[in-house]
């Protein structure tokens, strides 16, 4: 809904989901990074002249001051997108786009990759409709979906249908599945005509093409 519209993201360290495919590992598999105060936080914001404010992670909703910080935004005027799976309700956080991206079948990690314990929570965790509908009752929201195969389309369809969320076809994003520009374009063309047929939105993963695959993008 926004792409191409400047903007700061804050990303948070932690995350309740183990993605197979996460490409900020950084933030969820193995998370890092120091803590910053409030203070700390707004005022690397206000350095730069952006206007619109991105809180995403990991799961940003896992962080406990992070409605404080959402109020701070608000009051100073910020548009604030908050990216989340959706695994854990809003309770009145300040918030002008929910971008809720819950995650398909396609993202459960093998016992292999992530032991026994990640692989069984992630599964149990990964989609929760009465969360998504506590989203959808109070906020503008965007529906995303990482996309690999006709496979991941289909559940998306059924998901949707079975939670009873109903969302307008232009609410709904497809993102191709991949951290590289050639994967990225070869799944582009499953997207677009999936987005001719049924109105649904392409979201392309710009700042891959644009900068590659590194942080702070």
């Amino acid at each position: 809904m926004l792409t191409g519209v400047p903007s700061v993201f804050v990303r948070t360290s932690g995350c309740n989901l183990r993605c197979r495919w996460c490409d900020t590992p950084y933030a969820s598999w193995r998370p890092e990074g120091r803590e910053w105060t409030l203070d700390e936080i707004m005022a690397e914001i206000e350095q730069t002249p952006a206007h619109h404010v991105v809180l995403t992670g990991g799961e940003p909703l896992l962080a406990k001051e992070l409605p404080e910080l959402a109020a701070r935004l608000r009051a100073a005027g910020y548009h604030i997108t908050i990216e989340t799976a959706g695994t854990i309700a809003p309770s009145g956080i300040a918030c002008d786009l929910a971008s809720l991206s819950p995650k398909l079948a396609n993202s459960t990690p093998s016992v292999a990759e992530a032991g026994e314990a990640w692989a069984t929570r992630h599964e149990q965790t990964r989609w929760q409709p009465e969360v998504l509908r506590a989203w959808a009752a109070d906020y503008t929201v965007q529906w995303k979906f990482v996309i690999a195969s006709e496979t991941d389309l289909v559940e998306v369809q059924a998901l949707l249908k079975a939670a009873e969320l109903n969302p307008a076809p232009s609410q709904v994003l497809l993102m191709p599945e991949g951290t590289a520009a050639e994967t990225l374009h070869s799944r582009y063309p499953l997207l677009i005509e999936a987005c001719k047929t049924y109105g649904y939105r392409l979201s392309p993963r710009l700042h891959i093409d644009w900068f590659g695959n590194r942080r702070g993008t």
